[in-house]
């Protein structure tokens, strides 16, 4: 990637890695026979859905929204799940859907006839609970005690409501094919006596196969094995960070170098909480390209983003060399749960969406203006 054609802030989607992760996933889904899908909430780049369709079988949507960009962009109908579904939205999401998932019983209650008489061809599930996740960050663990994501095993009273097809779970993020052996070992067990009575099962995502180290070998044999145990389930899994995993960065420009107690801060014209809010969510630390952990005896600088949040930055990297204003900081790894995410706080800029493409040239695909931001508001 040339950062010279590239003036920033911009992030850039390096198209050649983007085809490498949907070959591998596309490889793992042939072997072990299984659909695997897109999940919007993680990569929603609208302008590369045909050629992720290429690769995999469609895509899953958590709002009406979602799904129409779904059908609209990728040309499918949207495996879809929403924590709620509102009434006045219910029958536009139908056209758009191929599946429906329900968070609790009384969801699926409320709106199963209604499925059953405009829309027969839709195929309904209920999302369950199994109360076991390996994930340590809480605001990421859908299975911590109380969580409203999905029905506990206790709720269903010994029975499967009549009509259910499928049963989904979603406990995992950015994880191993090991903590899905776990969690799948807990489904089973809980929730096996009703698999004689689905069609389908979904696993949801953090399956991140695409992270270097990652025993795709080990959760092929293993999707392969539940599908010999159940030979009439149809398995689904759906990723959103393994399809863009470090496939481009955030590419920003130094402002400014602020000094303050000894401490200097690069002033970039990118911000942490509008454009990577999941650096301080999280938390988690973005790598930056030609930068690491402090050393002593090397330039050393915090990374502050562009909006008046006085926490809106990041603690000290050092670099080999300066760094001077009008340098470009290349913030790695930026394609996945950041332009899903990102706002207009406190109206500053939002960076340019781009392509870096095979035939190594950019397009810009998308700019933003004032526009933008005042059409958010009134």
């Amino acid at each position: 990637m040339d950062y010279t054609q590239i003036k920033g802030p911009a992030f850039v989607l390096d198209e050649q890695a983007l085809e490498n992760n949907l070959s591998l996933i596309q490889k793992v889904r042939d072997q072990s026979g299984v659909q695997i899908i897109l999940a919007l909430k993680g990569f929603a780049m609208w302008k590369v859905f045909p050629k992720v369709f290429q690769y995999l079988n469609g895509a899953t949507a958590s709002s009406l929204y979602e799904a129409r960009l779904i059908f609209e962009e990728m040309g499918t109908k949207a495996h879809t799940y929403c924590v709620a579904y509102r009434p006045e939205e219910f029958e536009e999401l139908c056209s758009y859907s191929s599946h429906m998932t329900f968070n609790s019983i009384k969801q699926f209650n409320r709106f199963i006839d209604q499925l059953k008489d405009n829309h027969p061809e839709i195929s309904p599930g209920i999302r369950v609970n199994p109360e076991y996740s390996e994930v340590e960050t809480e605001l990421y663990n859908p299975a911590a005690p109380g969580s409203r994501l999905g029905e506990v095993i206790d709720n269903f009273g010994g029975n499967l409501p009549a009509g259910v097809e499928g049963l989904h779970f979603h406990t995992l993020c950015e994880s191993s094919s090991y903590d899905l052996e776990k969690t799948l070992a807990v489904f089973e067990t809980k929730f096996g006596k009703f698999f004689p009575f689905l069609k389908w099962v979904n696993f949801g995502g953090g399956h991140l196969m695409t992270r270097k180290g990652y025993d795709t070998e080990h959760l092929v044999n293993l999707l392969r094995a539940f599908k010999e145990r159940y030979p009439h389930l149809e398995v689904i899994l759906e990723p959103g960070s393994a399809i863009a995993w470090d496939t481009g960065p955030l590419v920003a420009n130094v402002l400014d170098i602020h000094k303050s107690h000894g401490i200097q801060t690069l002033i970039l014209d990118v911000s942490f909480t509008a454009h990577m809010p999941d650096t301080l969510e999280m938390p988690y630390r973005p790598k930056v390209r030609g930068a690491g952990d402090p050393v002593e005896g090397k330039p050393t600088y915090r990374l502050g983003g562009t909006s008046c949040l006085a926490g809106d930055y990041m603690f000290e990297y050092s670099f080999t060399n300066e760094v001077q204003v009008g340098d470009k900081i290349i913030l790695e790894d930026m394609m996945h749960y950041t332009m899903v995410k990102t706002t207009m706080f406190n109206g500053v800029h939002h960076p340019d969406i781009c392509i870096w493409t095979k035939e190594q040239k950019l397009e810009t695909v998308r700019k933003f203006s004032y526009e933008d931001y005042k059409n958010r508001l009134s």
